[in-house]
C-alpha cells in the first residue's frame, strides 16, 4: 500500500481565516470566563497552539491523548484513554479542542467521561467535522469546516504518524501497487 497527497483541501490562508472566526466566536461566547482548554493529542496540537491565541480570555491549558484509530483511517469503536488531564476541571468551564470528529464515538465516550467529573459545562471545538461518517450524536459548539467523506492530513492531521507537519489540509489518496 502506498499514499500521496491529492489536492490541498485547506490553504494556509484558508486555516487562518477559520482560527480567526473560530477566536472571535468563542471570545464572545466565554464572556468574562476563565476556559480550561483540553486539546486532544496528538492531532489538535498545531490547530490548538493557533486557536487559543486567537482566543481573548483566561485560560488555563491541558491535554488528553485518546484514540480509536491506531494506523487505520477509520475509527475502531474502541476508545483508548493514553493520557489523562493533569488538572481538575470540577467547576470549570471546559472547551475540548479536537483536530477532526468523524464517527463521534471517541467524542461521545470523553464527554461522558469528562462529564463525570462536574464540569460547569462541557465546549466542542473542532477543526474539522465530517458529518457524513456520524454514527452516533454529538453536539459540537465551534465547527472550522465541515468535510466531505475523504480522509485528509497536515495542519496536525495524521495518517500513521506521518503528514501532521504540512501546513496546509490534503487530501490523503491509499492506493495499492505502484502508481
Amino acid at each position: 500500500m502506498a499514499e500521496r497527497c491529492t489536492e490541498i483541501f485547506c490553504s494556509e490562508s484558508d486555516l487562518q481565516e477559520m482560527i480567526r472566526r473560530l477566536g472571535e466566536q468563542i471570545t464572545r461566547d466565554y464572556a468574562d470566563q476563565e476556559i480550561y482548554v483540553i486539546g486532544i493529542l496528538k492531532g489538535s496540537f498545531v490547530f490548538m497552539a493557533d486557536l487559543v491565541r486567537a482566543i481573548d480570555r483566561p485560560m488555563k491549558i491541558d491535554f488528553m491523548s485518546v484514540s480509536s484509530y491506531g494506523d487505520a483511517t477509520v475509527s475502531s469503536g474502541e476508545i483508548n484513554i493514553r493520557k489523562d488531564t493533569d488538572g481538575d476541571i470540577k467547576g470549570k468551564h471546559v472547551l475540548i479542542v479536537e483536530d477532526i470528529i468523524d464517527t463521534g464515538i471517541t467524542m461521545q465516550s470523553l464527554i461522558r467521561i469528562l462529564m463525570e467529573r462536574e464540569p460547569l459545562d462541557i465546549r466542542v471545538c473542532a477543526a474539522f467535522d465530517k458529518p457524513s461518517r456520524r454514527v452516533v450524536e454529538v453536539n459540537i459548539d465551534y465547527i472550522g469546516k465541515q468535510i466531505p467523506d475523504a480522509f485528509i492530513v497536515g495542519y496536525g492531521l495524521d495518517y500513521a504518524e506521518r503528514y501532521r507537519n504540512l501546513p496546509h489540509v490534503s487530501v490523503l489518496e491509499i492506493y495499492g501497487g505502484d502508481q
